[in-house]
């Protein structure tokens, strides 16, 4: 994992690719179409995703093997960012920072909540820290980088209705779904029902683990905790990505230098779900939908 102050140098240029990609591609479109939302119907999603790397070229590559994203590339506050795109849609972004230590990089999610200040306040306050302190983002969102109270990176947002929303169905090679792995499942739980107001509802798994929907006005997310023998893992936001094949994936990013950190099972969600590591050592969830 990153040293904090590596993030913090990181998420200057991520916020500066955020503030990239609002200007393109979907926008026009999602305007024309009057598929835009209030600031207040966009808590709790996750709106954007960045993965932030010591070597941006050989992630490119991966994925744009793996799932077919093309990348453009843009330089902001130094650093060189590159904007994902599947079937022409932005999804997301690459901020590479030779600083980092080979093998950690991270995806970093936005969450949007509905006040920026008062979210970081009840970051700090639970024993998290702050990695880059709220700033504007053209006239699109304000952004701020923090870890929450158990490490995990995220970044927060207050987005306008000026940003386009997504289609509420799931596209394929496209973010759907993100999950919370936490150290102490019911801290967090807490912790995120107050900093968004989600609501939860829980069900236990047929391995035994209990797990939790947070949801407003439809599910945003998912949250379970680590088990106690999975030492190696530490608390983060996990990114999903829909998919046909998980289980043929899984085996192509192992060919193109990734590893497979969970492969399908029967017993997890019939075997539509794999979970991935690419060349750099960022986790994200493969998911084939519907289950």
């Amino acid at each position: 994992m990153p040293t904090n102050k590596r993030l913090r140098a990181a998420f200057i240029a991520v916020s500066a690719g955020f503030l990239a990609v609002t200007t393109c591609t979907r926008g026009t479109a999602a305007t024309a179409t009057g598929d835009v939302s209030s600031p207040s119907a966009r808590v709790g999603q996750f709106v954007w995703h960045d993965l932030v790397t010591r070597d941006a070229a050989t992630s490119r590559m991966f994925y744009s093997a793996l799932l077919g994203w093309e990348f453009t590339a843009s330089t902001r506050d130094g650093h060189t960012y590159y904007v994902a795109r599947s079937d022409g849609d932005a999804i997301g972004g690459i901020v590479e920072l030779e600083s980092i230590a080979p093998g950690s990089a991270v995806w970093v999610s936005y969450l949007a909540v509905p006040d920026l200040e008062r979210a970081v306040a009840q970051v700090t306050s639970a024993g998290g820290k702050v990695l880059l302190e709220p700033r504007p983002v053209k006239d699109y969102a304000r952004v701020a980088v923090v870890t929450d109270p158990q490490g995990a990176p995220l970044a927060l947002a207050v987005v306008t209705d000026k940003l386009p929303t997504g289609s509420e169905q799931p596209e394929a090679n496209h973010f759907f779904w993100t999950e919370y792995l936490a150290k102490d499942g019911p801290a967090a739980l807490t912790f995120y029902k107050s900093l968004t107001g989600f609501e939860s509802t829980s069900s236990t798994t047929p391995n035994g683990i209990e797990y939790h929907v947070l949801k407003n006005d439809r599910p945003r997310a998912g949250l379970l905790q680590i088990p106690a023998q999975a030492t190696m893992i530490k608390p983060h936001w996990l990114p999903y990505v829909r998919v046909a094949d998980p289980a043929a994936l899984a085996t192509r990013a192992e060919a193109l230098g990734g590893k497979i950190l969970m492969a399908p099972r029967p017993d997890l969600r019939n075997g539509t779900l794999t979970v991935i590591a690419d060349p750099t050592g960022a986790a994200i969830a493969l998911q084939k939908w519907p289950l």
